[in-house]
């Protein structure tokens, strides 16, 4: 039997990055009939991050369930990727590739991009550096090691998922940088979750569906 015209797929593609190829999934339609589109970035590479991470499998799951074709991929050194760990720098521009690849792919769609712990503060810097990105998402991210400060003048939407037990990246910590953001923002707590959201990963779904699903269809309202 022959699949429907539309019919979801999961495919792997290859980003040309400024340090070589970049291993990459892409969820769409086969159709090809995204308003959206988002660029999911992983955890530190060093301790074991990949785009195969459960918590940015599951980010990808819902922005793809609200109608985005989603791109995630690892970043130099990581998995297949070509290129050795760059401290941050050439992973923002392993990530601008990844952009880059899908606003050609998806020359009229709202980019967003989205980020868990290390990959939050790659999708920050991002962000802040690419006008056509038009929302940011983070998870977990690294307050206590890494500089947020582009954010504090970044006036675009922002949603910040975090759980109220993380280990890793004290709640505390962000409680004290969130303010100084610039608006609009939003930060939404996940009970009892740790830095991994072990057990949780429902709750941290259902917190990015209830910040993203009105801005969702606003995006994807103008398919025909």
């Amino acid at each position: 039997m022959s699949e429907p015209a539309g019919a979801v797929r999961l495919r792997g593609v290859t980003v040309s990055g400024p340090a070589g190829a970049l291993e990459a999934l892409i969820q769409e339609r086969d159709d090809r009939r995204h308003a959206l589109a988002a660029v999911v970035c992983h955890p530190h590479p060093l301790y074991g991050g990949t785009m195969h991470n459960k918590v940015v499998h599951r980010v990808a799951s819902v922005l793809h369930e609200l109608g985005a074709a989603v791109l995630r991929f690892n970043f130099r050194g990581a998995g297949e990727s070509e290129g050795a760990h760059d401290r941050g720098a050439g992973e923002v521009e392993d990530a601008r590739a990844a952009l880059s690849f899908l606003a050609e792919r998806y020359p009229s769609a709202h980019l967003w991009v989205a980020g868990f712990s290390f990959g939050s503060w790659i999708a920050a810097r991002l962000a802040a550096s690419e006008p056509k990105v038009e929302r940011l998402v983070l998870i977990a991210p690294p307050i206590k090691t890494s500089s947020f400060e582009v954010l504090r003048t970044w006036a675009k939407p922002k949603l910040v998922v975090q759980g109220t037990m993380d280990d890793v990246c004290a709640p505390s910590l962000l409680e004290g940088e969130f303010p100084t953001w610039a608006d609009p923002k939003e930060l939404k707590w996940v009970a009892d979750a740790s830095h991994f959201f072990d057990r949780q990963l429902g709750g941290l779904a259902e917190a990015l569906r209830e910040e993203l699903k009105g801005p969702a269809e606003a995006a994807t309202s103008r398919i025909t």
